[in-house]
């Protein structure tokens, strides 16, 4: 590789490197200290953690990676670690939000000091093993801006006082009702899986292989709040016969009667900009998977499989309500034909378990921790959410959480046998 295309590459990744790092604080503008560390739920970790723990990464896999390097914060890397084993031991998760040390000022002070030394790389030349662990790094950040986002929501959504994360300039307007209506999806022998010439990819995405898609159709849109709301009135809580087991048990446990942050009154919702009224044609979200299928049984249709709908979704551009907009809260589908919302607005459930693909291999050495071991009890979203940076997803894209999670911008696209 000569000069000058080194000088081309390093200036590209320099540039992102730095332009992802911002936006990562840029979020976190107007947040004072107590909000950033608020730990609301084991689930949710404090916004300070996520500005640290995505340095750590660097820090970790990418300075770490020269031998004779020697952290200033040694101890530290026992608070950031979050679960690679192979790396060291970490503190629990539920108890980050004990941590008022480091200070928010030594944390922003850290994420400085990191940034420079992994500029002075990109600066001076990486190599290929290196340009990889920046990839995934700013990878990695970019799904902690998202995590960011929604702990802070849930945090702020247990205060009394509802607090607003960012004030919105105009009342978001709904378009006019859009009647459902599925669409046949394609039947016979598919591939799916990340190709190696579209750039980067986690490893869970890997490798391309085939499978086979029985007759089916999708949903043109996500479902409404409305919708959903008329599965609240008409009982979908309380009916056992709509839920799986586990599903229904939840739903005992935890007392659940509506949608998280749907407010007692079903006729508005906490959101990022505090409550406000309930948009009727505004994709219902911070559904579980548990709900996501009862009320798919309700209507009598299903879930789509991850490959019907990641099928579907590569004709399909990757444009849409993403955090770019800085709606931070789903909007009402467009009027058009063909397969709208596919990308952001709600992560959508599918009734895929989460398990590897034929001939899934781990990264080497720790990072092969990201992915791999998660593999066991979860359940697959696809397309992105109104909270994801729109340059982040992508068809093959794979998310994962637990069948009770619903505190991530979760919502339903129906799916038909036919």
């Amino acid at each position: 590789m000569n000069a000058s295309t080194w000088v081309v590459r390093t200036e590209n990744h320099l540039a992102r490197f730095v332009r992802i790092r911002r936006q990562t604080q840029a979020l976190c503008a107007g947040l004072t200290a107590e909000d950033l560390m608020v730990q609301s739920m084991p689930d949710a970790s404090p916004g300070k953690w996520h500005l640290a723990h995505t340095t750590w990464f660097f820090e970790q896999f990418v300075l770490g990676h020269d031998p004779t390097y020697r952290s200033p914060n040694p101890a530290w890397y026992y608070l950031l670690n979050s679960y690679y084993e192979s790396v060291g031991p970490m503190h629990a998760r539920p108890q980050r939000g004990v941590l008022s040390r480091p200070t928010l000022d030594e944390v922003r002070h850290y994420r400085a000091r990191i940034d420079e030394a992994v500029g002075e790389l990109l600066v001076h030349g990486i190599d290929d093993t290196l340009a990889a662990r920046i990839e995934l790094g700013l990878h990695h950040e970019q799904q902690h801006q998202e995590l960011l986002l929604t702990d802070i929501k849930h945090a702020f959504s247990c205060n009394a006082l509802h607090p607003v994360y960012r004030k919105q300039a105009h009342e978001q307007v709904s378009h006019a009702s859009l009647p459902m209506r599925f669409l046949q999806g394609r039947e016979g022998p598919v591939e799916i899986g990340h190709r190696q010439s579209d750039g980067f990819a986690y490893d869970n995405e890997t490798p391309r292989h085939r499978t086979w898609l029985s007759a089916h159709a999708l949903a043109n849109r996500l479902v409404t709040n409305s919708e959903y709301l008329a599965f609240v009135r008409e009982g979908g809580y309380r009916k056992a016969g709509l839920w799986l087991s586990d599903g229904w048990a939840t739903v005992q446990r935890e007392g659940w009667q509506r949608p998280l942050y749907w407010q007692e009154d079903l006729s508005s919702e906490f959101t990022l900009s505090g409550i406000r009224a309930l948009d009727p044609q505004a994709p219902v979200c911070h559904i579980s998977y548990f709900e996501a299928d009862a009320f798919a049984r309700w209507t009598g249709a299903r879930l789509p499989t991850e490959a019907e709908w990641e099928n579907a979704a590569a004709n399909v551009q990757a444009i849409g309500n993403f955090q770019e907009n800085q709606h931070f809260h789903p909007i009402a589908a467009p009027h058009g034909d063909g397969l709208l919302q596919m990308y952001g607005d709600v992560w959508e459930w599918t009734a895929s378990p989460y398990v590897s693909y034929p001939g899934f291999k781990p990264l080497p050495g720790a990072l092969g921790e990201y992915n791999g071991k998660f593999m066991n009890g979860q359940w697959v979203l696809r397309g992105g959410s109104c909270a994801t940076p729109q340059n982040h997803i992508r068809a093959s894209y794979r998310n994962f959480f637990p069948p009770h999670a619903r505190w991530q911008f979760s919502g339903i696209r129906l799916g038909q046998d036919r």
